[in-house]
């Protein structure tokens, strides 16, 4: 026969998993869902400044702009003119 402290532990260790394994679907039911929604708000919230940002730059989709560069001629006039030249026999 089993001793009755034996079985005391052992039903105390199965109630302990299952108040784990209920508190866990709670957790997951209600928490995780809460979790994502806040998640996707935010990602929502960036996704409409960005939107606000480009509209405020005023270029619309599809619409080409071509900035000019800096003078490069300042680099060019400091390490002097190339000449092509030819040897003469």
């Amino acid at each position: 026969m089993i001793p009755t402290i034996l079985l005391i532990g052992f039903i105390r260790t199965v109630l302990i998993l299952l108040i784990i394994f209920y508190a866990v679907r709670l957790i997951t039911r209600f928490v995780v869902p809460l979790l994502l929604r806040k998640t996707i708000n935010d990602m929502q919230a960036r996704m409409q400044q960005q939107m606000r940002e480009q509209q405020r730059q005023g270029k619309r989709e599809g619409e080409v702009t071509i900035e000019k560069k800096p003078n490069q001629n300042n680099r060019n006039a400091q390490s002097g003119e190339y000449v092509d030249f030819e040897e003469v026999d």
